[in-house]
């Protein structure tokens, strides 16, 4: 039998404060519960509640170094910690159609095939002992790298940030697993009908050429060699196509001049300019697509044309629109699915881009027997938007929801800042959030109403099916439009590959 030394007097005293306060608490619970019986709770619609207070941006300071560099500082003293996010003026979308993937693996690579000064290994094994982390990805329109440390390591983890910057080494076995990885999601990408019917949509609006639209291929990952990540990034890589945003428990003086130290001899590259985002348009108008998948029991459907930017004036009249139709009770939600019973979900979502048009789209998953009806629906509320003005208590209730949730932009000062250079980035001004907000609060149905009649178009409506094709032909075909199957087989791979550097 194990010895257990008794409980020390300090011990059993906190143990009968602990056991006691609940009881005393109970007890008070009890005392009161006449009084509060009293009280008449009020109806929800009742209660009122202060305005929120106006919102402020953090301060924070903007320079610019000598080779280019656009830095963003601003403090915060709350926990020792400090990020920095980095935005390079390149993506996706200027890469080789050929060589589809080569940028998303420049990202990865840089990072995880380590520097000339550390190996990969090495440097992973810095930043763990320091609970830090590096990281570089280029997506669609951007590129990004990023940083997080501890503040007493921000001089060794910043550091690193800049080596990784300015000298990786894009070593040969990092570039054959990260494509390994892709052949691997190559092979699964046909696993998800949502996946499946993202894809084809885009690829049915933008064409499957367009940088908005092509997908990573066995054969266009074989044409990518060592060489290319190089030259990728040697063709965006520089100061002057660069804007730093640092964020957190640092002394501005010193950031800028570490930032000086680590970053600013990088010599800028002589006219150098931010490439022109490829135009896009839409190039199938209407029609109605079948993804012939046999195991499904429902069918994922996607109904809308090509979208618009961010700066169009119609823009803020559109969100209240997509509110309206999308929220917890909103008219898709309410009709579709509730009175109809025709989906599992639904929505239609008028999603812009900051420079070049983004899409709309509309949807949801439905069972194989209501595909024709639910696509009827769909339709049908897209077109009453079109022929009159919401209600004002749509309207309403749309701005409450939008003009209520407004604070939570600005809950952490990362954000904060990431959405300021965001906005230099792509040529917006600084205060566009705020012309949102007051654009809400000045919205009206009639503004709605208009913008939804300029830009919601019918005749250009693509609709995509993902499901059992021998179970949803014959109601289909009710819908009056010709069906186009889509292939979506995968190409096989290429058979020989050359290994080693150019591999």
């Amino acid at each position: 039998m194990k010895y257990r030394q008794p409980l020390r007097p300090k011990l059993i005293k906190r143990v009968l404060a602990f056991l006691t306060i609940p009881l005393l608490l109970l007890s008070l619970s009890f005392y009161t519960e006449p009084a509060q019986a009293k009280i008449t709770p009020k109806h929800y619609t009742d209660l009122t509640f202060a305005d929120l207070p106006e919102i402020k941006i953090p301060e924070y300071q903007r320079l610019e170094l000598e080779n280019g560099l656009v830095v963003y500082l601003m403090e915060d003293h709350e926990l020792p910690l400090v990020s920095g996010r980095l935005l390079v003026r390149t993506g996706e979308r200027l890469e080789p159609s050929e060589q589809t993937g080569l940028a998303d693996i420049v990202g990865e690579v840089m990072r995880t095939g380590g520097t000339k000064k550390y190996d990969s290994d090495t440097l992973n094994q810095i930043l763990e002992q320091r609970a830090a982390s590096v990281e570089v990805g280029i997506s669609n329109a951007s590129g990004t790298a990023s940083f997080s440390a501890l503040s007493e390591d921000l001089e060794e983890v910043f550091g690193l940030f800049s080596e990784v910057l300015r000298q990786p080494a894009f070593a040969q076995e990092k570039l054959d697993l990260a494509k390994t990885q892709r052949k691997g999601g190559i092979a699964r990408r046909n696993d998800d009908p949502n996946a499946i019917g993202s894809r084809e949509f885009r690829k049915l609006v933008y064409g499957d050429t367009s940088p908005y639209a092509r997908t990573q291929e066995y054969r266009t990952l074989a044409n990518i060699k060592q060489d290319d990540l190089v030259q990728f990034y040697r063709s965006y890589f520089h100061p002057n196509c660069m804007i730093l945003g640092i964020v957190g428990d640092f002394d501005s003086q010193a950031m800028t001049a570490l930032i000086k130290a680590k970053l600013g001899t990088w010599p800028m590259k002589q006219g150098a300019v931010a490439a022109a985002p490829p135009d896009a348009a839409q190039v199938e108008t209407g029609g109605l697509f079948l993804v012939d998948q046999p195991q499904l029991t429902q069918s994922t459907v996607q109904i809308g044309h090509l979208g618009g930017r961010l700066d169009d004036p119609d823009i803020f009249a559109l969100f209240v629109m997509n509110e309206a139709l999308n929220s917890f009770g909103g008219r898709l939600f309410n009709e579709v699915r509730t009175r109809q019973g025709l989906a599992y979900s639904v929505y239609a979502v008028w999603s812009a881009r900051y420079d070049f048009p983004g899409l709309f789209v509309s949807g949801g998953q439905t069972r194989s027997e209501t595909t024709a009806a639910f696509i009827k629906a769909v339709k049908t509320e897209l077109e009453k938007v079109r022929e009159a003005p919401l209600t004002d208590k749509e309207i309403q209730r749309a701005k409450d929801a939008i003009l209520n949730s407004f604070v939570f932009n600005f809950d952490d000062p990362s954000d904060t800042l990431s959405r300021l250079m965001r906005y230099e980035y792509y040529g917006y001004p600084e205060d566009y959030i705020f012309q949102y907000q007051n654009a809400v609060k000045e919205m009206t149905a009639a503004k709605v109403h208009a913008a939804a009649k300029r830009h919601l178009q019918p005749e250009n409506l693509v609709t995509i099916v993902v499901g059992n094709a021998q179970k949803l032909q014959t109601d289909l075909e009710s819908l009056g439009q010709t069906i186009t199957p889509v292939d979506v087989t995968i190409p096989p791979p290429v058979l020989l590959e050359s290994s080693g550097a150019n591999s």
